[in-house]
This record gives structure tokens, sequence and C-alpha cells, in this order.
């Protein structure tokens, strides 16, 4: 899993039928302490939404296989999943 920032949301009326009924957002990579982006050059990606999260919060985000095993079939097109919302974290 990786630390991200939702920086907004996408609306999009044509979509892969795996997609539909998901929410779409926006978001950064940053680092653990919330600054970033994590590397300069790094775009924003879309990830899909399992968790409520909202615009200005810290996630957790999965990709891959395992982002398409949060949600049921079909889901061919999600490679991205917010899979929870980062409350603190603690560095020691």
């Amino acid at each position: 899993m990786q630390v991200a920032k939702v920086i907004g949301s996408v609306v999009s009326t044509q979509k892969s039928a795996s997609l539909l009924g998901k929410k779409l957002m926006v978001i950064a990579w940053v680092n653990t302490d919330g600054s970033g982006p994590a590397l300069r050059e790094t775009p924003a990606e879309i990830a899909v939404d399992s968790v409520g999260a909202g615009v200005g919060e810290l996630v957790l985000v999965s990709r891959g296989s395992a982002a398409r095993k949060i949600f049921p079939e079909p889901n061919q097109a999600i490679d991205l999943a917010i899979v929870g919302i980062i409350d603190t974290i603690d560095r020691f």
C-alpha cells in the first residue's frame, strides 16, 4: 500500500461497465509525513474509492490485483483503489 492525498473527483458519463456506480477520485502520491508529491515528477492518478474518502484526506491506496479484489465482479478496469482513510501516522 501507498500513501496518497485526495485532490479531486472525477465525473465520467461514458466508462467501462466495471466502473458503473463506483466513485472515482483524483489522488497525488505523498510522503508518510503528508508532504508531497513523493516524487517530483509524479502525475496525479485516478483511484476507485471503497471507503468514502473526501478531498483533502490522506488515504491508503492499493494497486493491481489487490485493488481489484476489493470490489465484486465485474472489476476488470480497476487498477488503483482507496482502501483506507488515514487518521494519524506515528513515526518512531
